[in-house]
């Protein structure tokens, strides 16, 4: 407390609780649709050491060694100034790679920002309008669980469409004789390659989706540097579509949170118009731009997880699960014997994290981010202590499915 004093500061005194002045109750001060939203949950992260993380699909490799100097040359005393607003020398960059303009990107703080951006910029709330379409945001179910949450809080309404037990993407025809995809939704969100099954969608189908789309449609990215194909160009062809991209999965970058978005530059524009005036960090642009000064590094380990993706995978489905093909650095699989959440249990006591779904359509089935190869090993070695009727190379189920 002296210590404090000669400083010139010292502690309050603790206070009396105030009396409210207002008769209602802090529940009566939350709106109803904030009050029946079911939040997203993400993928744990755990405080348990020892744990071999495969559950919320980070890339298991550091980062460049020259995106790491870069960043620790920016811990200056540039921290005390607000970072670039637009991001420009990443905006540069990034236009370079993907041989379009500036103003065809907009960056973000992760790609979760910037879908959260589209539903403010291009969707109605629904409250007191008579045709659905403007205020409905659309997507496939299952796909990524934070699509109707970001609808809930802009007060939009969510249509998600049931996909086949295979995942596979379905053709315009077929969505219209089935009769619940909306063609005029004011939004539509699609992962792809699809998560959380893995399954990748050929660019040909994805632009046919695109032409019969007469709202704002976004391919979701997230994976597509371990797919076969990707669907960028689509969203400098057509002017209602928007490609979002991260360098969290595929980067090392998660911590970073950045993201972006390709598309028309009135589009781009409008999200200009509503994000936050500084939405990504400064260190973050900096260890993002670097990034893309190194791409063979990344690139060489895009394809040793592409490598453990399959020998993974043969050994799964060799002990008897069935395994969706991948075109994601993550696999889902139906696990043989008990059910997926107890086999989630299991394996987490045996220091192996994996990732479980509540929602019905997936709940079946578990699924594993593609780690180091010794990763792989002690998940392997883990299923085999709990379930040894089954040894490797002899298989009771087959990998399914297209990937």
């Amino acid at each position: 407390m002296a210590a404090a004093r000669k400083s010139g500061w010292a502690p309050e005194p603790p206070r009396r609780a105030m009396r409210s002045t207002s008769s209602r109750r802090p529940p009566a001060l939350i709106p109803p649709r904030v009050r029946a939203l079911r939040a997203y949950v993400p993928g744990e992260q755990p405080r348990t050491p020892g744990l071999i993380k495969l559950n919320t699909n980070e890339n298991p490799y550091p980062p460049a060694p020259g995106v790491l100097a870069a960043t620790r040359a920016a811990v200056d005393g540039r921290l005390r100034l607000y970072p670039d607003p637009t991001a420009e020398e990443l905006r540069r960059k990034l236009a370079r790679l993907h041989r379009c303009r500036v103003e065809n990107i907009l960056v973000g703080n992760g790609s979760d920002e910037l879908l959260a951006l589209a539903v403010r910029a291009f969707v109605e709330p629904a409250a007191g309008r008579r045709r659905a379409s403007p205020s409905r945001v659309q997507f496939f179910h299952p796909s990524y669980s934070l699509y109707p949450v970001l609808a809930a809080i802009h007060g939009a309404t969510a249509n998600p469409v049931p996909l086949d037990a295979d995942f596979a993407l379905p053709t315009p025809a077929r969505l219209r004789r089935a009769g619940r995809w909306d063609f005029h939704a004011a939004l539509t969100f699609v992962t792809t390659p699809h998560a959380p099954s893995g399954r990748g969608y050929r660019t040909a189908q994805l632009a046919a989706l695109c032409r019969a789309q007469r709202g704002v449609i976004v391919l979701d990215e997230a994976y597509v540097d371990f797919a076969r194909e990707q669907a960028l160009a689509l969203a400098l062809r057509h002017r209602q579509v928007l490609v979002a991209r991260t360098f969290s999965k595929a980067y090392s970058l998660c911590f970073q949170r950045v993201g972006y978005l390709v598309g028309h530059p009135e589009l781009i524009a409008a999200l200009h118009k509503i994000r936050d005036s500084y939405n990504v960090n400064g260190l973050g642009q900096v260890a993002a731009a670097a990034t893309l000064d190194h791409l063979p590094y990344y690139r060489a380990h895009f394809r040793e997880i592409i490598a453990t993706r399959q020998w993974l995978s043969r050994e799964l489905a060799a002990l008897g699960f069935q395994v969706f093909p991948s075109q994601t650095n993550f696999i889902l699989v139906r696990p043989p014997g008990w059910a997926a959440r107890d086999w989630l249990a299991k394996l987490r006591a045996r220091k192996v994290l994996v990732r479980w779904f509540s929602d019905p359509a997936v709940s079946d089935y578990l699924r594993v981010t593609i780690g180091t190869p010794s990763q792989a090993a002690a998940l392997v070695k883990a299923v085999r202590a709990l379930w040894p009727g089954v040894r490797a190379g002899s298989p009771r189920r087959r990998v399914t499915g297209r990937g």
